[in-house]
């Protein structure tokens, strides 16, 4: 194959797959340098008689959200070039694979990952929804791996983009994935996607999906009236506390689902503690900690999980110092769980509880000065260091945003020490 080829601005380099509507390339940006995954659809795809009106239409779809999601666990797409008889979308490129490749008996990932990665989903799709899209093909094919439980959606092809003047059909999709809903042709809202997700992590927790049939009919009669097995029954080590939340997001009808993302997702999160050593601190845990704080408020969800990456998270027992006066630092903390104890020359000046900051005037100050103070853990903590380092390579939004809340932190405690000594 001759990759000596030019796609409008883009350098070919490579062929990563081929499928019935198009072909992904590896592609270089000529303009900025960026590797991209480059989806290139040929002349015949548009003028097939029998679906190329619906091709088309998928392509136009996709193409019309560059630059429009930017979440990080959503693929980017870049740039999008339609012609009459051909068109190209160059999107972010990911060499993990999806996790089609984890769903069989012998390639399942371990519980605690696919739980992560349903919360990760969850909210991605509650942003996409926000932003006026129902994903409409929710697969574990179209679930892209980055690194490790960090995965991005993909393929928005299908996508009902409520805002749209154009008509479009509820009937797009993948069989086994389908809500009841969505077989039937009525309204979608979250709740399809939520159905699509649930037999998602079913087939990633098991191995197995939740419906199957011979023939076409015989799987959608089953999606629509049978009810699917728990997947404890499936697979054997599954706590049966996971049962009632993927039942539930496999509920027939859209009210008997999650009322919201959130509340699918907090359940995803609480679930998880019951298969990790009690020492690890999942991802979901550092996200929910931090979403709790009002200073914090302010942060897209993209740059709080920059902030939850950006930390160095720990479990610390009871009575164990934190920071200790006249040490030099230049780190601040974020205790999210627990309570400590500030003491100055012996003295007991104050106790913070979780959801506050502590250390910040190191950090503001660039370590010039040492620490005025020693903290300590009153209780068993979950506690975040975060280092200028870390901080220096987040976002200029994200950075900003924290800088804000840190100084409101700062002024709030001032001003709770002018109260006390008004009295």
């Amino acid at each position: 194959m001759d990759l000596s080829l030019q796609v409008g601005k883009y350098d070919i380099q490579q062929l990563l797959g081929k499928g019935a509507t198009g072909t992904v390339y590896l592609a270089r940006d000529t303009f900025s340098g960026r590797e991209v995954a480059l989806k290139v659809i040929e002349p015949e795809v548009f003028s097939n008689p029998e679906f190329g009106t619906v091709y088309r239409a998928q392509f136009l779809n996709e193409a019309s959200l560059a630059g429009k999601l930017k979440h990080p666990h959503i693929v980017t797409i870049y740039d999008a070039v339609v012609t009459e008889d051909s068109g190209h979308i160059a999107m972010e490129l990911l060499t993990g694979g999806d996790l089609s490749a984890h769903v069989t008996p012998e390639t399942l990932l371990p519980i605690s990952d696919v739980l992560q990665i349903g919360f990760k989903c969850c909210g991605a799709l509650d942003y996409a929804f926000k932003e006026g899209i129902v994903h409409r093909d929710i697969k574990p094919a179209n679930l892209m791996i980055s690194q490790g439980t960090d995965v991005k959606i993909a393929d928005f092809g299908a996508a009902l983009l409520r805002k749209s003047h154009q008509s479009q059909t509820s009937a797009m999709g993948s069989p086994y994935y389908m809500s009841p809903e969505q077989i039937e042709g009525r309204p979608l809202t979250l709740h399809s996607d939520m159905y699509s997700l649930g037999v998602s992590l079913y087939e990633l927790l098991t191995g197995s999906r939740p419906f199957t049939g011979n023939t076409m009919d015989e799987l959608l009669n089953r999606i629509l009236r049978e009810e699917p097995a728990p997947p404890s029954t499936v697979r054997a080590d599954m706590p049966r506390d996971i049962d009632r939340i993927i039942l539930q997001a496999l509920g027939k009808r859209p009210e008997h689902r999650y009322d919201s993302w959130a509340a699918f997702a907090m359940d995803l999160s609480n679930v998880v503690r019951l298969v990790l050593p009690a020492d690890v601190i999942s991802d979901s845990e550092k996200y929910v900690a931090l979403k709790r704080v009002a200073m914090l408020n302010a942060l897209a969800d993209s740059e709080l999980w920059e902030l939850a990456r950006a930390g160095h998270w720990s479990r610390v027992k009871r009575a164990i110092p934190l920071v200790k006066e006249n040490e030099a630092g230049e780190s601040f903390f974020f205790l999210a769980q627990g309570q400590v104890k500030v003491i100055r020359q012996g003295r007991l000046l104050n106790t913070i509880d979780e959801g506050e900051c502590f250390g910040e005037m190191a950090y503001i100050r660039g370590g010039e000065l040492p620490r005025h103070a020693t903290v300590e853990s009153l209780t068993d903590i979950m506690i975040a260091e975060f280092v200028p380092a870390a901080l220096s390579a987040m976002s200029l939004g994200a950075q900003l945003a924290l800088t804000r809340a840190l100084v409101r932190n700062v002024v709030d405690r001032l001003e709770l020490a002018n109260s006390r000594l008004a009295r």
